[in-house]
């Protein structure tokens, strides 16, 4: 029994020494309970929308004023014009519109009903799903308060309309991020192991005394899995539109073009891993911690990115697959061109070149 007792003294002192262990023993629990018991719901708030009023009329205001103090609703635009409406589903500024007819109260009074429309952006059919049906609980609400008041029955009614996925499939919400997820483990994963293969290998010597300069050996190692890569996402929008029937309604090279600047942001972020790491098994785990969990939980694939706290919203800025989520969602569903994902592309080209910049410097160093 004192054997047994040392033993497992022995085992407390090795725990305690390995920081990397007692993370993740101790922390990891506390930091997946807050993230997931606080952050991470599906449930929709704060939620963009934007108000097309034309009759401007105390009965629109009454039901404005009961929309602006819904906990569910943020509202970022009030239009002035039909063509605006599209405008603004593609600029991204608003997942809904609600469309207010003119003559509102007049109608109301005289006709004793009138048609409120909503537009939902069901790209994001949960999303859009929630929000029509929050939208139309607001109006019941405004209708029955408007009913204890009158004698005559007064009816507002609500049109709905889904742009760009009227079937409201989950496949359109699922392929675009499915494909964040598997591009990023397969490139991540696999670059993370190249260079420290070599060093368990015991090749890295080889490397060391070769004149081949430190930018030309990083993207020989990444050119490979490069190119399986452009076959993994030409796979996937064959499946995806011949088996998935979800349609590319935007350009095919664009998409194709930011699938593969994507593709590079992970392999930079692979090969940087594996310059920094000594074994196959801490990049492994390293790339699954560091890409594959943001991937999923602060991408907005699967919880809305506006729901969580200020803090993670910052951090989720800082994960590539956020951004091509929302590109291959412009692009393939919406349909929009260059013009309306710059911004997504200019911030995947940054991280690019300073995730490659970075692997370049810390491999320059182990040469030294």
């Amino acid at each position: 029994m004192k054997q047994f007792l040392s033993f497992v003294r022995k085992e407390f002192y090795h725990i305690w020494r390995d920081k990397r262990t007692m993370f993740i023993l101790l922390a990891m629990p506390v930091i997946q309970i807050i993230i997931f018991g606080f952050a991470l719901t599906n449930e929709v708030k704060n939620a963009r929308i934007a108000i097309f009023d034309q009759s401007h009329d105390a009965a629109t205001a009454g039901l404005l004023t009961e929309i602006s103090a819904s906990k569910y609703f943020d509202i970022q635009a009030n239009l002035h014009r039909q063509q605006d409406i599209d405008a603004i589903f593609k600029s991204g500024q608003a997942k809904m519109v609600i469309v207010l007819p003119a003559n509102f109260q007049s109608d109301l009074q005289h006709l004793n009903q009138v048609n409120v429309q909503l537009i939902a952006d069901a790209s994001d059919p949960n999303t859009a799903t929630t929000l029509i049906n929050y939208a139309s609980a607001v109006i019941r609400d405004y209708n029955q308060r408007l009913l204890q008041d009158q004698q005559i029955p007064y009816i507002i009614n609500t049109q709905v309309r889904m742009l760009y996925n009227p079937q409201l499939k989950g496949a359109y919400s699922f392929v675009p991020g499915v494909m964040a997820m598997v591009l990023m483990l397969v490139c991540t994963m696999m670059t993370a192991i190249t260079i420290v293969r070599e060093k368990e290998m015991g090749t890295m010597e080889v490397m060391l005394v070769s004149p081949v300069q430190p930018l030309k050996i990083v993207t020989a190692k990444a050119v490979p899995y490069l190119l399986l890569s452009v076959v993994n996402i030409i796979s996937i929008l064959l499946l995806s539109v011949f088996v998935l029937d979800v349609p590319i309604k935007g350009n095919i090279v664009l998409l194709m073009g930011e699938s593969i600047l994507f593709t590079i942001t992970c392999l930079s972020f692979g090969l940087f891993i594996s310059a920094v790491t000594d074994s196959q098994q801490t990049a492994m785990f390293i790339s699954l911690t560091g890409m594959f969990l943001p991937t999923v939980m602060l991408s907005g694939f699967m919880f809305p990115v506006e729901n969580m706290p200020l803090p993670l919203q910052v951090i989720s800025h800082a994960v590539p697959a956020r951004w091509f989520y929302q590109v291959v969602r412009s692009v393939m569903i919406k349909g929009l061109d260059i013009t309306g994902v710059w911004k997504e592309t200019l911030i995947l080209l940054g991280m690019t070149v300073f995730l490659l910049l970075l692997a370049i410097r810390k491999f320059k160093i182990r040469l030294a």
